[in-house]
């Protein structure tokens, strides 16, 4: 059997402790040796600038390596020339060829990865919390009825992926990351909150964290006053990077009891899964911790970006959501590559989104079609690309609101002038000759209201 087919079909393998690596440690990765010397030098570059990291059971298990350059799951987790500008790329190689030492390099690093939007959607400015005058660190308020944790243990991944839009949490700059190891303040908040039904542990990865310390901030939801939060939401990508981690961990037991002991006092808990290609679902260790999380009366829903070069086309991701559903998991939602990191190389024209989207759609059976998008994750909320259509001899984009930041905002549809090359939100233009959308003055009014009183003094 040769090596590509072997790590294809990781039930042939036997499972390691967990073991990772960070660009610190690239030249102790020995599958590196096989790829070209300038791609190798690339890496080291780029993982410079952006965060890299990843394990040995994603090296030896998941990585076609006679065929890494193309691999998609090569390029999940192995950062690629491309990823940056070119100006950005050559300042950092001519640095690290000059023999500068690493508080310079570091010093370039900060100032390139400013240029790559590190907080996207008005997350600093908008999404943070207030109570009793003071900002609540490491959770996000952007609708209504979800709030957003960033459990201070579960600040990193088992690997991390290059498409990112989180990637500021991992590059050790404070300034930049959201954490809190704090749960009082949290459910305090909560308890004056009564209109957040759906409390989502997000990070890094949760299921980084021991069974203790996810008790620690799980367990206080099964207190009567916060009876109004109905829905624990985890946000994990461990179902392809680690799924020993509901299986053969030391303490995955105690982990499923946990959700299990949620499910039973009656919360409904929704393990957000983060998958991007069908080839994440073929390991003989992801079925069985499907399996079990299932058993413990958890629902799993799968979500993930639409990306160039790795999923950009409809039969992957019609593939993908049959088995999915195969599975017993619901497709949830399409995204399209945020504004930040490294879109340059992963994102797709809005059209070519839609394109995607509809062609996977119409293939697959109403099971999969609880999939929603292509979405964008834009600070006034999540838009979705409905269609493209000839209004007056005008050809425009048909997109509504799936969530708002004012929730009257919520399904309402509005037109955008058709651009082919358009991959973002701010790159549409509203059609029919008029000067703004309709919530964009509104939104202008939430955005000053805030600013101005996060200028105020506590």
């Amino acid at each position: 059997m040769n090596y590509a087919a072997y790590a294809r079909r990781p039930e042939l393998v036997p499972s390691s402790k967990f073991k990772v690596y960070t660009e610190k440690h690239l030249d102790k990765i020995v599958h590196l040796d096989t790829l070209p010397n300038q791609l190798r030098n690339d890496i080291r570059v780029v993982a410079k600038i952006l965060p890299f990291r990843v394990n040995q059971y994603v090296l030896d298990q998941l990585i076609d390596w006679e065929n890494a350059e193309n691999d998609p799951m090569f390029i999940l987790t192995f950062p690629q020339r491309d990823m940056l500008k070119p100006e950005a790329f050559s300042r950092m190689a001519d640095l690290m060829g000059s023999g500068a030492d690493a508080r310079t390099i570091q010093a370039l690093a900060t100032e390139l990865r400013n240029d790559l939007n590190p907080h996207p959607a008005g997350q600093m400015e908008l999404n943070v919390p207030v109570m009793d005058n003071e900002q609540l660190s490491g959770m996000q308020h952007k609708y209504n009825e979800t709030v957003l944790f960033f459990p201070s243990q579960g600040q990193v991944c088992h690997s991390y992926c290059t498409f990112c839009f989180r990637w500021a949490q991992f590059v050790g700059d404070k300034s930049l990351r959201f954490s809190s190891g704090e749960v009082e303040g949290l459910y305090a908040y909560l308890k004056q909150h009564k209109e957040v039904s759906d409390l989502l542990l997000t990070g890094g990865d949760p299921m980084v964290m021991k069974t203790n310390h996810l008790q620690y901030y799980l367990e206080p939801l099964l207190d009567p006053s916060l009876d109004h939060v109905q829905t624990v939401r985890i946000g994990s990508k461990a179902l392809t990077y680690w799924p020993h981690r509901f299986v053969t961990d030391n303490d995955a037991d105690d982990l499923l009891r946990l959700l299990e002991k949620l499910t039973k006092a009656g919360k409904h808990v929704a393990f957000m899964a983060h998958f991007n290609h069908w080839r994440e679902l073929e390991a003989n260790m992801t079925r069985r911790a499907i399996r079990r999380i299932r058993a413990t009366g958890a629902e799993i829903r799968c979500q993930g970006p639409l990306l160039d070069k790795i999923n950009n086309d409809p039969a992957i991701w019609s593939r993908m959501w049959r088995e999915q559903v195969r599975l017993g998991l619901i497709p949830y939602y399409m995204f399209v590559e945020r504004d930040t990191g490294a879109r340059r190389y992963f994102e797709v024209p809005l059209a070519r989104a839609l394109d995607v989207f509809q062609q996977a759609y119409q293939s697959v059976s109403g099971l999969a079609r609880t999939v929603r998008g292509p979405s964008m994750s834009a600070s006034p909320g999540k838009v979705q690309v409905q269609g493209v259509t000839e209004i007056n001899n005008e050809k425009v984009f048909l997109l509504r609101f799936l969530q708002g930041r004012n929730e009257n905002w919520t399904r309402q549809p509005f037109f955008a002038g058709f651009d082919e090359n358009a991959t973002w939100l701010d790159d549409l233009k509203p059609a029919f000759g008029q000067d703004q959308f309709f919530f964009e003055e509104e939104y202008r009014q939430i955005l000053n209201e805030r600013l101005t009183d996060q200028s105020l003094p506590n």
